[in-house]
């Protein structure tokens, strides 16, 4: 357990005066999925993206096997009639998108992008920095991003210039500057002419290993 963390929850504690209630803490936040980029030496690739949706998803863990069954299955509708009613043969409606890119029919790119909403909108701008403005790997990853929240309003990466919010606002958008945690996490995999390259996002937790 992290010591500043015990620290700032234990300071609530008044041993000269009753508290009524205490909020609960926020030790663990976005932590409910994971994607993997996998290559081999034979030009194998694999991309890779599970999620348990909610905390904890759907609090049932496999008997002998250590994980958590996910609960996707709330991203149903029950309306009748709704595009994303819950019927036989059917799939949630999610963001879950295990990246793939080929190049003259091979493979030649995996990639992935977490955070709920963000996934779609960081896969587009991860393809364009790649793909449009020739960017490398690592850094098409840690280019700032932004985010469309909902109607007018749109969140960007401070690294995001001050005129080009401007420009933003100019057009009636509603521009909010907000920390890494807000923009997804992304993990890939290219294939070049001799070997590969991997990026991995300091936004989150995960790393780069070759052998």
């Amino acid at each position: 357990l992290d010591d500043d963390y015990l620290a700032g929850r234990g300071g609530l504690i008044d041993p000269n005066r009753a508290v009524e209630r205490v909020q609960p803490g926020s030790a663990v936040t976005d932590t409910e999925t994971i994607y993997l980029s996998v290559a081999d030496s034979d030009g194998n690739m694999i991309s890779f993206i599970n999620s348990i949706f909610d905390y904890f998803g759907s609090g049932v863990v496999v008997p002998g096997t250590g994980f958590i069954l996910q609960n996707r299955g709330a991203g149903f509708n029950l309306e009748d009639g709704h595009p994303n009613q819950a019927g036989p043969g059917k799939r949630p409606f999610h963001t879950l998108i295990p990246g793939f890119v080929t190049k003259d029919g091979a493979p030649w790119m995996t990639f992935g992008l977490m955070g709920g909403s963000m996934q779609p909108q960081g896969h587009t701008q991860m393809l364009l920095n790649i793909l449009v403005f020739g960017m490398d790997l690592q850094d098409a990853i840690d280019a700032p991003r932004f985010r469309h929240m909902s109607g007018y309003s749109v969140a960007v990466e401070e690294p995001i210039s001050a005129e080009a919010r401007a420009g933003l606002e100019a057009l009636g958008h509603e521009i909010r500057v907000q920390g890494p945690g807000s923009f997804g996490g992304a993990q890939a995999i290219i294939k070049l002419d001799r070997g590969w390259a991997a990026g991995s996002d300091p936004r989150k937790d995960g790393m780069a290993v070759g052998r």
